[in-house]
C-alpha cells in the first residue's frame, strides 16, 4: 500500500471517475483505434490508482521502442488534446516544471458520438478499485491525523511548562515564600519539561 501516495486534488478526481455516470462524447471510442485504446490503457492505470503520463501509456500500449519514439509521442499527445477537448479525459498538474503531464479519466462509461456505450472498467473492477481508495485514504489520513495530535501535546505540554515555570517565580520574588506553592510549581514544571522533551523527540 505505501507505493500509493495521492495529493488530495487526486483523491478527488480518482472518486469523482469512479462514480461517474456515462458521459456523452463528441468523438467516436470504437475498438481498435487509438482514441479507444488510449481510453482504456488510462482505465487500467487508474483502476490501479496511478495517473500515467504519455510514455506510460505508449509503453504499456505499445512497447518501449515506441515509448522512446518522439515523433509517435508527439502524435499520442495530439490525440490525447483532442480527447480533453472532448470532456473524455482531464490533464492533471505537473508535480515538477520537467514531468510529463499526467492524464485522468472523467468517467469509465461513455456514450460515444455514434451514441455507442463505451464500458472501460466492469463493475467488479469499479469495486475493487473503490475498496483499495477507501484503504488508501484511511492509510494516508493516518499520519495527518497522528500530526495533529503530536502538535496538540506539544502545544499542551509548551503550555504547562510555562505556566507551571512562571508560577515557580512567582512563589520565590514574594515577600513570604510559601513552599507548598513553590514545590508543586516546581514539580510540575519538571514531570511537564520531561514529558514535553519525550513528545518531541517521539515527533
Amino acid at each position: 500500500m505505501a507505493g500509493w501516495v495521492l495529493s488530495p486534488d487526486e483523491l478527488r478526481v480518482m472518486q469523482e471517475a469512479l462514480s461517474a455516470d456515462n458521459r456523452s462524447t463528441s468523438i467516436r471510442l470504437r475498438q481498435g483505434e487509438y482514441q479507444y485504446n488510449l481510453a482504456k490503457a488510462i482505465a487500467s492505470f487508474e483502476l490501479e490508482l496511478r495517473f500515467p503520463d504519455v510514455r506510460d501509456i505508449t509503453r504499456r500500449l505499445y512497447g518501449d521502442e515506441r515509448a522512446n519514439d518522439t515523433q509517435f509521442i508527439r502524435k499520442i499527445q495530439t490525440i490525447l488534446k483532442k480527447m480533453e477537448k472532448s470532456d473524455i479525459i482531464r490533464i492533471l498538474p505537473k508535480k515538477k516544471p520537467w514531468d510529463l503531464q499526467r492524464y485522468a479519466l472523467l468517467s469509465f462509461r461513455f456514450e460515444d458520438v455514434d451514441r455507442n456505450l463505451v464500458v472501460l472498467a466492469t463493475d467488479e473492477e469499479v469495486k475493487a478499485a473503490e475498496e483499495l481508495l477507501r484503504s488508501v485514504s484511511v492509510e494516508q489520513e493516518a499520519p495527518a491525523a497522528r500530526a495533529g495530535k503530536w502538535r496538540i501535546r506539544v502545544f499542551v505540554w509548551s503550555l504547562v511548562v510555562c505556566v507551571s515555570y512562571v508560577t515557580t517565580v512567582w512563589a520565590l520574588v514574594k515577600s513570604v515564600i510559601d513552599p507548598v506553592v513553590f514545590a508543586f510549581a516546581f514539580s510540575v514544571a519538571v514531570v511537564a519539561s520531561v514529558l514535553l522533551g519525550r513528545t518531541l523527540s517521539a515527533g
